[in-house]
């Protein structure tokens, strides 16, 4: 496991322990670059018309779509490094 991907895991857990629910942007920030860094482009279809929060969710992840997975990772930890100064 590469060093990078240690710090990403670790950040996902880091984020557990934020004190403050972030807003509905930064929520949907967070779940599209973990996505990515994780999984990569999106290959699912999209949810159906009333999911309104899976569509959200599936709209902020494919707006990161050829974002490599590597950068993905870098910009999910800067994120959570900033929620939790």
């Amino acid at each position: 496991m590469t060093d990078l991907r240690r710090e990403f895991e670790q950040a996902a857990k880091d984020i557990q322990q934020l004190g403050t629910r972030p807003d509905n942007d930064t929520l949907l920030k967070l779940y599209a670059l973990y996505k990515q860094g994780s999984e990569g482009d999106l290959r699912r279809t999209q949810p159906g018309f009333f999911d309104f929060v899976g569509t959200a969710k599936h709209e902020a992840w494919a707006q990161l779509n050829s974002v490599p997975e590597e950068e993905a990772m870098r910009r999910y930890i800067a994120l959570v490094h900033q929620l939790l100064a």
